[in-house]
């Protein structure tokens, strides 16, 4: 069971009174906009699991996550509060060369509200702002537009595809219902091996009405509807007041040590990055 007064003073949210439409949207925005989508715990070397009671209270104490943290405490939340949610398999593709299809590498989320059914997904990072309805079509939330399509690489299931300048290319998921176990071999791949971007680049990314912050090591980006700010970070004391500002991560278990080995780690990554795109 989740702790769901501490979750909702996470997100600056009130106990909705029913399982209405306006809740939805509410805390759907609440927790993309104060919740932000971060790996920092792989880049200290702490592992986490994905039990939706355990991403909750990560949540209520300041931290994030990726897509089985952050949507598995948001379906378990929703659950809670009385709203009809399914989990779904899905695959997320970051290039348009990745293999389409729900790989098991993204945790999606619909709730049936109304006498439809809508995409609620808080663990896109740079995707949506707001629940999609689950029918095919282009959608525009800030300055990125959406198209929903019938997948092909997984039949009855349904195909995201974000906007052109998002972190990734498109999101196949499966209609038929998953289980939160069935994600933890992936969580386990995602988090531990050398191919995994995750292990391979620290990134935070918090999205808004407007567009949405994304952290890629010591490169912070601010995507929006004029186009795209973008610097590079130089000191640790302006890297960890972007992580603690900006993207709201409580670091205080974080000691000076830690934090002194994880920026060099970091600034080094950064720096052979760098060089190799001189080379």
């Amino acid at each position: 069971m989740i702790d769901i007064d501490g979750y909702l003073a996470a997100l600056g949210a009130t106990r909705p009174t029913a399982p209405t439409a306006d809740a939805l949207w509410a805390l759907h925005r609440a927790q993309v906009e104060r919740v932000a989508y971060e790996n920092l715990d792989i880049h200290l070397g702490r592992s986490t699991g994905i039990g939706a009671a355990e991403s909750a209270a990560r949540i209520a104490r300041g931290r994030g996550g990726y897509c089985f943290h952050l949507n598995g405490a948001f379906g378990a939340l929703l659950a809670a509060l009385g709203y009809d949610v399914t989990l779904h398999r899905a695959g997320v593709q970051p290039t348009p060369e990745a293999p389409a299809g729900a790989s098991c590498n993204h945790l999606a989320l619909t709730v049936r509200l109304d006498g439809e059914r809508w995409l609620v997904d808080t663990g896109l990072g740079d995707g949506l702002h707001e629940p999609l309805p689950l029918r095919e079509g282009s959608h525009v939330q800030g300055p990125f537009t959406y198209t929903l399509t019938p997948s092909v690489a997984e039949p009855g299931g349904w195909r995201f595809v974000h906007d052109p300048r998002g972190s990734f290319t498109a999101m196949d998921f499966a209609m038929d219902p998953a289980e939160l176990s069935s994600f933890t071999a992936e969580h386990i791949r995602l988090s531990t091996s050398p191919d995994s971007g995750f292990v391979r680049v620290l990134t935070a990314q918090r999205r808004d009405a407007g567009g949405v912050d994304l952290l890629r090591g010591l490169v912070l980006r601010r995507l929006h509807a004029g186009g795209t700010d973008e610097r590079t970070i130089e000191s640790a004391d302006e890297w960890y007041d972007v992580l603690t500002g900006l993207f709201r991560l409580d670091l205080t278990d974080v000691d000076a040590l830690a934090r002194a080995e994880l920026w060099h780690r970091v600034h080094s990554a950064h720096q052979a990055r760098e060089a190799a795109k001189q080379g």
